[in-house]
């Protein structure tokens, strides 16, 4: 055997003893499990431990409606977040609506694969567009076909929580700073589109904005309408803490500093 052939079937043991574990620590079934690592995906992983990015999956973190978030260690003892695109469960009705015009974007897919790599690229294109405007997101580190790699926000005990699980203790502050975001967001041409309680994480004391993959360009014919739904997301979930806003004439103090 070869010293390739070695190193393959090094990485590939590796890989079924964490899939073993992945398997062990999830509360996914045996087919649940299958439809998040199909075997593409477990060689896409198998490629990352043996290229030296990743050492092992951790634990998950997270299951949305297109992916599952795992925590993984990095050779250097760093945790990294890894986001798995479902190949198999992934609704294309959901997903269409946001990369159809978009023109960052190429179209005629071969296959179902094919445009779940794309929405993959299309959010780490996203996070790098919102870190560059400097709304704090998690840092894109790596995208290989449906999987990416990013920030991992939390600590070594367990991951930040979501700001629909958290009493904050100054909810006029986070309040001003999510506003912020999305006044920064649509001075450089992008709206969330999906901005919600759920989709902000809230670490030491500051949130994070999560899940930008459906992120549009103000070009897309629908942007107004997702920007209107941020808004009235954001401006709904803080009227518990009594902080009263208008909808209508923040949408409208946009739309005039935009000119």
């Amino acid at each position: 055997m070869s010293s390739d052939e070695l190193l393959h079937d090094k990485w590939l043991k590796k890989l079924d003893r964490q899939s073993q574990v992945l398997l062990d620590r999830t509360v996914f079934d045996r087919k649940t499990f299958g439809e998040v690592f199909d075997k593409q995906t477990l060689l896409l992983l198998g490629k990352l431990i043996s290229d030296g990015i990743i050492d092992q999956m951790d634990y998950p973190i997270a299951t949305g409606k297109e992916a599952n978030i795992f925590r993984a260690t990095t050779p250097e003892k760093t945790y990294v977040a890894v986001k798995i695109f479902r190949t198999a469960t992934m609704t294309f009705k959901h997903i269409a609506s946001y990369i159809e015009g978009d023109p960052r974007f190429s179209y005629g897919y071969k296959n179902r694969r094919g445009i779940i790599e794309e929405w993959a690229k299309k959010e780490f294109k996203n996070l790098q567009l919102l870190k560059a405007a400097k709304i704090r997101v998690p840092t894109p580190y790596k995208c290989v076909q449906n999987v990416l790699l990013m920030e991992y926000i939390g600590d070594a005990i367990k991951p930040a929580p979501l700001l629909k699980d958290v009493l904050l203790k100054q909810p006029e502050k986070v309040y001003n700073e999510i506003i912020r975001f999305i006044t920064r967001m649509y001075h450089h041409k992008i709206v969330h589109a999906d901005l919600s309680a759920f989709n902000i994480l809230f670490y030491h004391q500051k949130p994070y904005l999560i899940d930008v993959g459906q992120a549009v360009l103000l070009d897309h014919p629908s942007s107004s309408e997702y920007l209107k739904r941020d808004i009235h997301n954001i401006l709904q979930y803080f009227k518990k803490y009594d902080i009263e806003s208008d909808e209508q004439q923040f949408y409208e103090q946009l739309l005039k500093k935009k000119k």
